[in-house]
């Protein structure tokens, strides 16, 4: 089911359309063969998000996804009660002259009225193959989560009062990642594989580019990866991700573009920036940066 080596995971997830440097292939490899959480840090847009979805993808296997946020409780990353119909089988209950408490307690709280969250849904294998769970983006949740999801971390197992235990018959394939607004505790950290996933290179950036936008003209596609590396050199509030620079290499094939210029880049930012002071630092520099950006880059 697991690839058998580095070399089989960085060719199955560029099959899948994800362009992984070795390093980032050796972390999930490893992961995989040890039966260890991965955790992937970086800055938001670097590919994170992506790769686990191409993970599940290589396996065969569903994604779960638990997205964290401040407040996140157990009702919503583990499980709840389906109140509803709790109160529905209540009523024929005791409709059918049930008066005993106890007997109504054990059938209303029973694993049928159990509303399952992606922690819970995660220790459940589907035809042998368990599943992948992405925890995306931990450092948004509070420390007590943290804790919480260390004990499951350990144990494979959920803990359901009224239910008992529950177990996971095969580990899922964990990977958590974080944009790193906080740290993530040490705890947890030593439980895990753990990979930093920087900015691309140019020709890395240029491959990725190449192989999601299809149809972009190679002139073009060399000066947009060329002038966002020159970008993220400036000193921006949020300087942009892959995943932006995907997003604006599509809105200028979109209007038809076959190479870069000012008016170009200006009527487009929006689509490679997200803040309005980084968008007008841009547009005072627009002209050096392309001047940059026409040079000629080795691939």
């Amino acid at each position: 089911m697991f690839p058998s080596s580095v070399e089989e995971t960085q060719r199955a997830l560029e099959e899948h359309q994800y362009i992984a440097d070795r390093g980032l292939a050796v972390a999930v490899f490893l992961a995989l063969r040890l039966g260890r959480p991965l955790l992937l840090e970086g800055e938001p847009g670097v590919g994170k998000t992506e790769v686990v979805k191409v993970l599940a993808q290589v396996l065969s296997t569903r994604l779960i996804r638990l997205q964290c946020y401040e407040g996140l409780d157990v009702s919503s990353a583990v499980y709840e009660w389906d109140y509803a119909r709790q109160m529905l089988q209540i009523r024929l209950l005791e409709a059918a002259g049930e008066r005993t408490q106890e007997r109504i307690r054990q059938e209303v709280f029973g694993p049928e009225f159990l509303l399952k969250r992606p922690l819970l849904q995660a220790l459940e294998s589907q035809n042998g193959r368990p599943p992948v769970l992405l925890i995306d983006e931990l450092d948004r949740a509070d420390e007590e989560f943290e804790a919480f999801l260390l004990e499951f971390l350990s144990d494979w197992q959920i803990t359901v009062p009224e239910v008992g235990t529950l177990r996971a018959e095969r580990p899922p394939v964990v990977v958590i990642t974080s944009n790193r607004t906080r740290e993530i505790h040490d705890a947890l950290k030593r439980r895990c594989m753990y990979y930093w996933i920087d900015y691309p290179s140019f020709e890395k950036e240029y491959r990725i580019v190449r192989e999601k936008v299809v149809g972009l003209p190679e002139k073009l596609a060399q000066q947009v990866v060329a002038f966002v590396q020159e970008l993220r050199k400036q000193d921006l509030y949020k300087a942009p991700g892959v995943a932006e620079t995907l997003d604006w290499a599509a809105s200028l094939l979109a209007l038809g573009q076959t190479e870069l210029n000012p008016e170009a880049v200006g009527e487009t930012l929006g689509a490679l920036l997200k803040y309005q002071d980084d968008v007008l630092k841009a547009k005072d520099r627009v002209r050096d940066l392309l001047a940059r950006a026409q040079a000629p880059t080795p691939l």
